[in-house]
């Protein structure tokens, strides 16, 4: 894997584990603080290249890496592309409308082929819990979990936490209030697994109907009062509504919903003077989030985004060097 140049990622290599132990990123469940202390301490690295005249190093020139998105997808498909550009990977996108999934062809039969053509590592996302987990037991290549179903979405959970340490300059002893779609998120297991990980107190909150059973065993405080998980709170979380996974009716609308769980600047003003905003995105305005708070001084939103490609260029990078069949942690 070629260096990437500066003193930078020196500094890093010296203060931190020097790789990650498995050669996949199958979700935030298994990384241990140092390495998620190095993921986030090599994007810093990564988000220097992004503010150069010319955007690119050659770190993985070479290197063959494929997009297989199975769900629509804006910033995270994008935000991967652009890394491996950055990284001078050669990269492939697969729009899965367009290939044979649609004839009938199984995930499995869909990969073993993409396989066939020796790339390096795949990059997916898809609607089943669990798939990329099947990817890594059964592909030569190394996989990166773009998101699976309702279970996990550990580049956006590193990428929060990656906005949240540049604001707050920490994350042990925060209080963080994640609201909304508490049921349907893989953005909120990812983020609580990392969060208190790291040493973060997290709050959550939503309708009693969309609060997973058993919840409570990854640890955060759950309760059904926005005001309450808001108060005093250094950050704020918001979840969209997933209409898209929602078998039945979980609220009686779109409207009573935002009266009692969505986000205003009344409610804001309970948490802390410097709390920051922020949402994964895509945004349903006027449901989970009103646009005055989306688009205030507090909103971190568009920067979770900018972030998002100095996350995925970091773990890209360090996978490189971990993509040794047989070397699983």
């Amino acid at each position: 894997m070629t260096a990437i140049p500066g003193d930078r990622l020196a500094e890093v290599a010296a203060s931190a584990p020097v790789t990650l132990r498995s050669r996949h990123l199958l979700g935030i469940d298994g990384l241990d603080a140092g390495e998620i202390q190095l993921i986030l301490d090599t994007a810093e690295a990564m988000k220097e290249i992004g503010t150069r005249s010319v955007k690119k190093v050659p770190t993985l020139r070479g290197r063959t890496v494929v997009n297989l998105f199975f769900e629509p997808s804006t910033r995270t498909r994008t935000s991967f592309e652009v890394a491996e550009k950055r990284l001078s990977a050669d990269t492939l996108s697969i729009a899965t409308a367009m290939s044979s999934v649609t004839k009938g062809e199984s995930l499995l039969d869909t990969v073993r082929n993409i396989e066939a053509m020796a790339p390096d590592m795949i990059v997916i996302r898809h609607a089943s819990s669990g798939a990329p987990h099947l990817l890594a037991r059964m592909c030569r290549s190394t996989i990166v979990n773009a998101g699976d179903g309702m279970h996990e979405h550990p580049t956006q959970a590193l990428l929060d936490a990656f906005t949240i340490r540049a604001h707050k300059k920490r994350l042990a002893g925060l209080k963080i209030a994640i609201v909304g779609d508490l049921l349907h998120s893989r953005v909120l297991r990812s983020n609580l697994l990392l969060l208190r990980t790291m040493g973060a107190e997290v709050w959550t909150c939503g309708p009693a109907t969309l609060i997973p059973a058993g919840l409570d065993r990854l640890g955060p405080r759950i309760t059904t009062s926005i005001d309450e998980a808001v108060d005093g709170a250094d950050v704020v979380m918001m979840l969209r509504i997933q209409q898209e996974r929602m078998h039945g009716h979980f609220f009686p609308s779109v409207r009573e919903y935002f009266s009692l769980f969505g986000l205003t600047r009344e409610r804001l003003r309970r948490a802390a003077g410097d709390v920051i905003v922020m949402h994964p995105g895509p945004m349903n305005r006027g449901v989970e989030i009103d646009s005055e708070v989306a688009d205030g001084a507090n909103s971190v939103i568009l920067e979770q985004v900018s972030n998002g490609v100095a996350i995925r260029m970091a773990v890209l990078y360090l996978l490189a060097g971990r993509d040794t069949p047989g070397s699983e942690g």
